[in-house]
């Protein structure tokens, strides 16, 4: 079995900045890519952040310059440090990771339980 436990949101004014982090365990044999989402209400899950097992990130425009993603592969942990936050940043953020375990050795994707973060004006 594999989890993927979140921590780090919370209640921060505009202009602020919180740290999430996503630790994942289990029967873990390899992971390509872990990521954030985040999803506000009444609208759709949409990817935040996304890094390879090399490094490679990406983000959606509405976060380029105020969010880095970054990761731990010795301890199969992913980072997003969030600054300069803004209302809109509100949202629920899901961690993602698509890995092998060693129960099938095929890709899957699994998710984290979600942390609130609220960004107050």
């Amino acid at each position: 079995q594999v989890q993927l436990v979140e921590s780090g949101g919370g209640l921060v004014q505009a202009g602020g900045s919180l740290r999430l982090s996503c630790a994942a365990s289990g029967s873990i044999v390899s992971i390509r890519t872990m990521a954030w989402y985040r999803q506000a209400p009444g609208k759709q899950r949409e990817s935040v952040a996304t890094v390879t097992s090399g490094g490679s990130a990406n983000y959606v425009d509405s976060v380029k310059g105020r969010f880095t993603i970054s990761r731990d592969n010795a301890n199969n942990t992913v980072y997003l440090q969030m600054n300069s936050l803004k209302p809109e940043d509100t949202a629920v953020y899901y961690c993602n990771a698509v890995l092998r375990d060693s129960s099938s050795y095929i890709l899957r994707t699994y998710w984290g339980q979600g942390a609130q973060v609220t960004v107050s004006s």
